[in-house]
Formats: structure tokens, sequence, C-alpha cells
């Protein structure tokens, strides 16, 4: 479970999470979506400890990451996979070269049990025979494909999606949504997905939160919240839209 309790995080003097309380689910898919600049990404890297809040607390399983030092938060970030929004890829690396690179710097294993796991991950994602291939030599859909097998490849028990489809056509948009679903159901990963594919991402999720002026404004089911009757709720996911979004 991952619990973040009145969190609050300023840039500049500009408060971008206000005093925001979250659930997360464990072994669901829980989507955070709103308007573009709300803070989703922000709030994304405070799960993992990249940003740290100004006040509140963060709690991964039991565990507030809020005041651990470096070695405690390296700890609970093992729990952890990340997809990044441009798949965050090393250009300078081949595929089997990035897909590797987790497994190589954090595990012992011989290199005969490293390619086995990594050529594993690449084929469940649906890729063979890229292992020479550098990023720019690939699709966007295959770089987030290669992001994703990395994500998977030290079998982490949470997974963050920031924006893993953006950039991308509707056909591999919809592919990359199968591909989530198929790999969640298949491993049973706690998922967080930041992103802006709405309505399409009511198909994947098990649960949605909304964040809106620094707070989840709504969280629920899908069927929930399309059926929420919050004006500013409305306004968003249904493209009710007669000025600027709004709480009334």
């Amino acid at each position: 479970m991952i619990r973040l309790r009145q969190v609050r995080k300023s840039f500049a003097g500009q408060v971008v999470l206000d005093n925001l309380d979250l659930e997360v689910p464990t072994g669901k898919i829980t989507a955070i979506i709103g308007p573009s600049g709300e803070g989703k990404s922000v709030l994304l890297k405070h799960m993992i400890g990249l940003l740290k809040p100004d006040s509140g607390q963060i709690v991964i399983d039991g565990e507030d990451i809020v005041p651990m030092g470096r070695g405690e938060l390296n700890r609970v970030r093992e729990k952890f996979g990340v997809l990044f929004q441009n798949a965050a890829l090393f250009d300078s690396m081949t595929v089997y070269e990035n897909v590797a690179f987790p497994m190589e710097e954090k595990t012992r294993l011989a290199r005969e049990e490293i390619r086995s796991r990594v050529h594993h991950a690449l084929e469940h994602v649906g890729l063979r025979d890229v292992d020479d291939k550098y990023p720019d030599q690939i699709s966007g859909g295959m770089k987030k494909r290669v992001g994703l097998a990395r994500a998977l490849l030290l079998d982490p028990a949470i997974i963050l999606f920031d924006e893993p489809t953006t950039g991308l056509d509707p056909i591999i948009c919809n592919a990359m949504h199968r591909l989530i679903l198929d790999t969640h159901a298949r491993f049973g990963f706690t998922a967080v997905i930041v992103t802006h594919e709405v309505p399409a991402i009511f198909n994947l999720c098990d649960y949605v939160a909304m964040l809106y002026r620094g707070k989840i404004l709504f969280r629920g089911t899908p069927d929930e919240i399309r059926a929420c009757a919050d004006p500013a709720v409305r306004q968003f996911i249904h493209g009710e839209l007669d000025g600027p979004l709004k709480v009334l």
C-alpha cells in the first residue's frame, strides 16, 4: 500500500501539492489524471523519493520514506520499477545493454543468466532481434516497450508509469495499454499511471484519482468517476467545458 498524507510541496512559492491525501491499493492499477500543469509527475516523483515534500508523510508498505537517508531510501526503491515519459534510454547503449543495466548494477548474477532474463523480458513486451539496435534506430513505441522490459527485469512490487503513451499514435497507444494490462495480469504488481488518455485509461485501471489545484479532487472506480457530479470532474472527463476548469 502506498499512502500520501497531508503532502505539501511548493516551488519558488507556488504550491503544487496542497496537503494532498491519496491511497494506492496493493496489486491494483491506479490512474492519476488531471489538467496539464497540475503536478501529476511531481506527485509520482514523491512516491519514489526523487522529491521530498515540504511537509507530510509518504508511506510505502508501512514505512515513511520522507525522513529516510540515502541508504534506507535506496532499499525501499528496490521495490519500484519506473517507465519514464521518454523511456529514459541511454543513447550510447544498445537495447540489450539498456535492459540489462539495472541487473548488472544491482545483482551478481552470471552473464548468461542476465542474458536469459533480458531476452525473456524483451520477448514478453513483443520485441525480438533488437539486441544490437540503438535507441535512435527504433520507433517511439518500441522505446516504450524497451523501457517497460527494463522496468520489469528485477520483478518490482510497484511500477510507476509516467505518461506511457505520450507521443504515440492511437493504434500504438492502444497496444501499449493492452501490454500494460497483460503484464499486470501476469506479474500482479501495483501500478500507478500518470496519464492524459481520458477516457481510454478507464478501460485499463481499477481506480482513478483526479489531481486538481494541488489536491485529489476525486478518487474511485472508472464507473464512479463517470457518474461523478462534481462540475470540475465532469468538465475534465466529459469535455463539458464552459470556460476554465473550476470547482464550485
